[in-house]
């Protein structure tokens, strides 16, 4: 019987990535290992986990799709990125580490949340975790989707029959070995992305011939098309510029990548987990940035092989491949792809369980829930949020690119605002918390709306559409200054679990 080199290898890393989950499995005694993996990671898993987690589909299929779509002008999301993950790294990090565990040692960021504001933590807790639910499951859908296109280019399958499978995939490791065996394998996950992001480019240009080539072919696509692909601001305006940029603001309040944070085995290893995260953030945007422009050249010159790109643009790293490796190789970098939907995903999915299981299940329903039986909550809790995702899935015209920006604002303008102001200034009480959710999720929720309805589509006479996590970031700090600033004050405790975290920060800084 003849093999097929590229469903060997996508088979086999499929198989790894079981075997971690088995594995951690056997490692894994509590709740607090199943969710945070018992505050032990060190700094290149809490690095390239926080980075995998982070850089879902979108990283290889939606961002070289805009790129090769539009052209160059569609790379500020990218720079935007770039500079909110290194202030997220440089501001939030460390303090959030020592903050939490000072927090009665908070396994979730609504638990922090209980045991930061006193008397009012319980319902800002309720609330924070309902919005996270609300705004994971919108996610969990966009790497269901990103997964089913994968699988559909691979086996051939229908959407549906597609979507059953790749999400199985990443479900079973999740709901086997909880957060150690999501961590375990982002660090080979985000290695894979890597290689595939710098390699591919590279054998685009070298099958062209060389840069001139790639030169050449752009400026007759510039012709055909009329894009001005190599102008960083062709066709853009200052308010799309600064929505592209805003996506930076969405790291402060992401529960998948705070969560690294507060897994780390202490605030000294984030000083190197930047360093390395960072290093490997900007290389992997850079790939994907680069296989978007040049991709425009490959298919220039090879207009026969562009039908696929052409009836979807998400598509093109997955038709580049197919026509620039050998089938052995092609198996390694559809892993790739697959990495970053699992790596994402997983996360996700681990996030909203933990939030389900001990922010509703353990707080309101069995206080007395033993370690195992909490552990077991999780994992069915991954599967109820597999099945609502899975739903919302199942229309294959839903945009990656789409799904991400709304969950992402989400998450921006719900606690951004709330986790900045919790880690900087202890007068943050827990009223201004609760009203800072509150209005950055619900800006988001109808800005597009208020937007259209009533301004008619213009903002400071531009007519392009202002991302929502502008307003509802604005917004959401300003009402948690207000309310803190003119409300009743933080109580005495508080304050001295305030300073106490700060002084142990610095001590280990």
């Amino acid at each position: 019987m003849q093999i097929n080199p590229t469903l060997f290898t996508f088979s086999f890393y499929l198989l790894l990535i079981l075997g971690i989950g088995i594995l951690a499995y056997r490692k894994t005694k509590n709740f607090s290992d199943y969710i945070l993996g018992g505050r032990s990671l060190g700094p290149l898993v809490t690095a390239l986990s926080a980075g995998a987690s982070d850089m879902s589909g979108w990283l290889l299929m939606g961002l070289p799709g805009s790129i090769f779509k539009s052209g160059l002008a569609q790379s500020w999301i990218a720079i935007g990125l770039l500079i909110g993950a290194y202030f997220n790294w440089r501001l939030v990090a460390g303090r959030l580490r020592v903050h939490t565990e000072i927090s009665n040692n908070a396994l979730t960021l609504p638990d922090f949340f209980l045991h930061r504001f006193g008397d009012d933590g319980k319902l800002v807790k309720t609330i924070a975790a309902l919005a996270i639910l609300l705004f994971f499951t919108l996610y969990c859908s966009s790497g269901m989707v990103a997964g089913a296109q994968l699988f559909t280019a691979i086996f051939h399958l229908s959407y549906f029959q597609a979507l059953l499978l790749s999400a199985l995939a990443t479900i079973t490791y999740t709901f086997i070995g909880g957060f150690l065996a999501v961590s375990w394998s982002d660090t080979i996950q985000a290695t894979l992305m890597l290689f595939a992001l710098i390699l591919t480019p590279i054998m685009i240009i070298l099958s062209l011939g060389g840069w001139d080539e790639v030169n050449a072919q752009i400026q007759l696509a510039v012709q055909t098309h009329q894009i001005a692909y190599s102008n960083i601001i062709h066709n853009i305006s200052l308010i799309t510029i600064i929505s592209a940029v805003a996506w930076g603001l969405g790291y402060f309040g992401q529960p998948h990548i705070l969560a690294r944070f507060m897994a780390a085995d202490s605030a000294k290893t984030m000083r190197n987990a930047r360093r390395i995260g960072m290093t490997w953030m900007f290389l992997c945007l850079l790939g994907a940035v680069a296989i978007g422009y040049v991709g425009i050249s490959y298919f220039q010159a090879h207009p026969d092989q562009a039908a696929g790109v052409n009836k979807n643009n998400e598509m093109i790293f997955i038709e580049l491949i197919h026509y620039l490796f050998n089938p052995w190789v092609i198996g390694i970098l559809l892993s790739a792809i697959l990495a970053a939907v699992m790596s994402t995903l997983s996360a996700q999915l681990l996030m909203a369980s933990s939030t389900l299981t001990q922010d509703f299940y353990h707080s309101y329903l069995r206080r007395s829930a033993s370690q195992r039986e909490l552990v077991w909550m999780s994992r069915l809790a991954v599967l109820l949020i597999s099945f609502i995702a899975i739903g919302i899935a199942l229309d294959e015209n839903n945009s990656i690119l789409g799904l991400v920006s709304r969950a992402w604002a989400g998450f921006g303008a719900a606690f951004g605002p709330l986790i900045l102001f919790t880690l900087f200034w202890k007068k943050t009480t827990g009223k201004a918390a609760l009203i800072g959710i509150t209005v950055g999720g619900l800006t988001v929720i109808f800005w597009p709306v208020f937007q259209e309805q009533v301004l008619h589509g213009v903002i400071f006479g531009y007519r392009e559409p202002l991302y929502e996590i502008i307003p509802g970031f604005i917004f959401s700090s300003i009402s948690i200054w207000l309310c803190s600033h003119f409300g009743r004050p933080v109580s005495k405790h508080t304050k001295v679990a305030f300073d106490t975290a700060n002084v142990l920060y610095r001590k280990e800084k």
